[in-house]
């Protein structure tokens, strides 16, 4: 009994619960700031995986258009058509058409109903440039940000050269 005196005294009981009442909460308090970040990083990561899937879904777009201008064995024709832009691609299976507006791009090859290649765009256009021996078909695609804190900025350009001004 004398032993269990000396190691207990009166106040310590009433130190410790509240030493262990502390500690309780700062490990609360750890782990709430943890899964802050964890939650924040998920958040950041699922952002990334959209934007990435985007510009993979642009980079193929844009490859198939300029297969498609690659192809053309004629001139190229591109025609306003409201706020929408028509180019249109003619090749040995028939023409190619593609529809630029603001609800998003479209093709549309010879006999096929029209096939939306891109949604989710704030702008696109094309123009065409002559240069001293050929013409060049130029893109401008940007698509639409998804959230605010987007810090990069999706804008795309594409160039290709029509099949009959390349050179062999």
């Amino acid at each position: 009994m004398r032993l269990h005196r000396h190691f207990v005294q009166k106040g310590d009981f009433a130190y410790l619960m509240i030493e262990c009442l502390v500690y309780i909460g700062l490990v609360f308090a750890l782990l709430g700031v943890g899964y802050a970040a964890m939650y924040r990083c998920i958040k950041e990561s699922v952002a990334l995986r959209q934007s990435a899937d985007d510009i993979i879904k642009c980079l193929h777009a844009g490859e198939r258009w300029r297969a498609d201008v690659r192809l053309a064995k004629g001139p190229l024709s591109l025609q306003p058509s409201g706020s929408e832009q028509l180019l249109i691609i003619p090749t040995q299976q028939g023409e190619l058409t593609y529809r630029f507006g603001a609800d998003g791009v479209y093709r549309k090859a010879a006999g096929h109903p029209w096939s939306r290649i891109l949604s989710e765009i704030k702008s696109a256009t094309v123009e065409s440039e002559p240069r001293q021996d050929l013409t060049v078909w130029r893109w401008e695609l940007e698509l639409q940000t998804r959230t605010k804190s987007q810090r990069v900025r999706p804008l795309f350009t594409f160039i290709a050269v029509p099949g009959e001004n390349r050179t062999q």
